[in-house]
């Protein structure tokens, strides 16, 4: 099933409203991390899965590819990204990648931010960006973390009588697939994998890991939001850059 979150309109006005916020997850832990693994871009044949509101796409262009293409399921995004980023070599499309059809060996990197959770058949997808890449092309990409995955229809922490964390729920970490969870709206789908099949699956497609990052919070970033300081006690996500061999 594929599913279209950032189209409900509820979800997406609040999601907005999250992402502008100058301190929040993506700005202070998830992306700061993510782009240190990008790799040089100069004439570079770019795909942006999942590309929300477009700004890694336009800063893409910005390092030189030659060109970028962004997708993204949601209609409410690929509106939003148009609107904001307007370039010769930059292209927007509404599509899932499930659906997309891409040349053989024609991307030199393939990148996705936060997306890929969202996709029900993992080895499939992975499968599919094997193919679309060249040979020593980069695929760079983020997803919640599996222990973070693991637990969202349940308990996801226990708190003392001032809600205070005393732990994180670890639970179902085998039991892999779809999990539902309240995040903005109710019914919030993501899909659960654990980590040996995040690695393998990547392994099995010829994709050799070059890095993985769990991303911990800096003192600066603890500074701006202190609610970000129990990332230090276990990750929230999971960032992992591989090369087609």
């Amino acid at each position: 099933m594929k599913q279209n979150i950032y189209d409900n309109n509820e979800f997406f006005q609040q999601y907005k409203a999250l992402r502008a916020r100058e301190n929040n997850y993506n700005n202070l832990l998830e992306q700061p991390n993510f782009l240190t693994l990008v790799p040089a871009l100069k004439d570079k044949v770019v795909l942006d899965i999942g590309c929300g509101m477009g700004g890694f796409a336009a800063a893409c262009v910005n390092q030189g590819a030659r060109h970028v293409t962004g997708i993204d399921i949601s209609a409410n995004m690929i509106a939003t990204a148009k609107s904001l980023h307007t370039y010769e070599n930059l292209t927007f499309e509404q599509a899932a990648f499930e659906d997309l059809i891409v040349p053989t060996a024609s991307i030199d990197f393939i990148s996705s931010s936060l997306a890929f959770h969202y996709i029900a058949d993992f080895s499939q997808l992975i499968k599919k960006i094997s193919v679309a890449l060249r040979s020593d092309g980069i695929l760079l990409f983020s997803i919640e973390h599996p222990i973070a995955t693991s637990n969202k229809a349940n308990e996801y922490s226990i708190t003392d009588e001032t809600g205070n964390i005393l732990h994180f729920a670890l639970d179902n970490y085998q039991n892999e697939g779809l999990r539902t969870q309240h995040w903005l709206v109710d019914n919030v789908m993501t899909y659960h994998r654990t980590m040996s099949t995040v690695l393998n699956t990547l392994i099995d497609n010829g994709l050799k890991i070059e890095k993985i990052i769990e991303p911990m919070p800096t003192d600066e970033a603890i500074a701006k939001l202190p609610s970000i300081q129990k990332e230090l006690r276990r990750p929230s996500f999971l960032i992992v850059r591989a090369r087609k061999v």
